[in-house]
């Protein structure tokens, strides 16, 4: 049976005024936080403006926002 990986952590969050949770490994978490630092924008902005892109699941959307933003550098 395959371990856990445990640098996977759930973060809440609210977007557009509602509340709910996202699971990340620590490395997605802190690549969103540097793509809000270099866009000027909150966190919260950012999440909420990937979650308008990318229909489905949020996290795996936050991941592939992550890895796009550093394919794109």
């Amino acid at each position: 049976m395959a371990k856990k990986d445990e640098s996977i952590r759930k973060h809440s969050i609210t977007i557009d005024g509602h509340a709910t949770s996202v699971s990340l490994e620590d490395a997605f978490w802190a690549g969103l936080k540097h793509m809000a630092l270099e866009r000027g924008q909150s966190l919260a902005t950012l999440i909420s403006v990937i979650d308008g892109e990318q229909p489905g699941n949020l996290s795996s959307a936050l991941r592939l926002a992550v890895l796009k933003f550093y394919r794109n550098k």
